[in-house]
């Protein structure tokens, strides 16, 4: 597509895109809308997205604006992009615009297009405690990794945290007189206390024990390799830490950080007969309708619907 080179982009232009970026919060949002626009730009511009395209794309009309974003959608239905995934994208674009005219440097909306209707089911399936522990009791406690390991796995169940709660976690955020651990939660600005068991807080003592000394802003879980030894763990090492632990305890469900929340929730579910008020607090889900999503898959409703069906034929 040629790109129409309108008057007001002969001055400087100021990088929209990465004001944008600088306006949200979470990395993950913050990768997954760059990750966005750059491909609405290539599709639809046949460039990345330079202050110069940004500029020119802000600079049409409301209808001009429309069509090209309704186009882009078409093609991403055309790929055979899952629902959420397209509406993700939308919500990139919609976020620029919105962003550009706050700042003065759009004049239309794209509130007229729609995103897709998205399937609001969730595989909440995890595994059985008891499974849980055959990858617990599988790791060695003796090691400084197997210390690691055991403490984060157990923050994973205990507390069902995401894993980026626990790559954010500083030594400091552990506070053992107060039997608490602040973590910044989803979508939060600040640091919440959560309550440790006395077992999680065994691990991360005998975890601090064997790894040192160290000072309060430092990471509480680090990597141990010799080229970057005590730097945080990423998002990606937490993952590959449940992955192997499972795969090498004999689990043959491919697992993750939030398979394992999963499980805890599901678990914490049947162990409290479904209250969904308490297991909240574990959980932090701010809707209360995405925990009963998991207490209606714990319960297979569907799945005894249709055994009666069958039975009566």
């Amino acid at each position: 597509m040629f790109l129409p080179s309108p008057d007001n982009l002969s001055g400087p232009n100021q990088n929209i895109l990465e004001e944008l970026l600088r306006d949200k919060r979470s990395p993950n949002t913050r990768r997954t809308y760059a990750k966005a626009l750059k491909d609405f730009f290539l599709t639809m511009a046949g460039e990345e997205p330079s202050p110069d395209v940004i500029a020119w794309f802000l600079s049409l009309d409301h209808f001009q604006a429309i069509a090209m974003v309704l186009r882009y959608r078409a093609e991403l239905v055309a790929r055979e992009l899952k629902p959420a995934t397209i509406n993700v994208r939308l919500a990139a674009i919609k976020s620029l615009v919105n962003y550009a005219r706050r700042v003065g440097k759009c004049q239309y909306t794209l509130e007229d297009v729609e995103g897709l209707k998205a399937e609001t089911y969730r595989d909440t399936t995890g595994v059985s405690p008891t499974s849980f522990k055959q990858i617990t009791d599988h790791i060695t406690p003796n090691s400084l990794k197997g210390k690691r390991d055991l403490a984060i796995l157990r923050l994973l169940w205990d507390n069902a945290l995401r894993r980026a709660e626990v790559c954010g976690l500083n030594v400091g955020d552990y506070q053992p007189t107060e039997r608490q651990l602040l973590i910044k939660g989803k979508g939060k600005l600040g640091k919440q206390a959560i309550t440790l068991s006395a077992k999680g807080m065994a691990l991360i003592n005998q975890w601090l024990t064997a790894i040192g000394t160290r000072p309060k802003n430092e990471p509480l879980f680090c990597t141990l390799d010799r080229a970057t030894f005590g730097h945080r763990l990423s998002g990606n090492a937490i993952y590959n830490i449940v992955r192997t632990s499972a795969e090498s305890a004999g689990i043959h469900k491919v697992m993750s950080p939030h398979r394992v929340r999963h499980s805890a929730i599901t678990a914490a579910l049947e162990a409290t007969n479904g209250d969904t008020r308490k297991v909240q607090k574990l959980s932090r889900h701010s809707n209360l309708n995405t925990l009963m999503i998991y207490d209606d898959n714990r319960h297979q409703h569907q799945a005894q619907i249709t055994d009666i069906l069958a039975d009566l034929l």
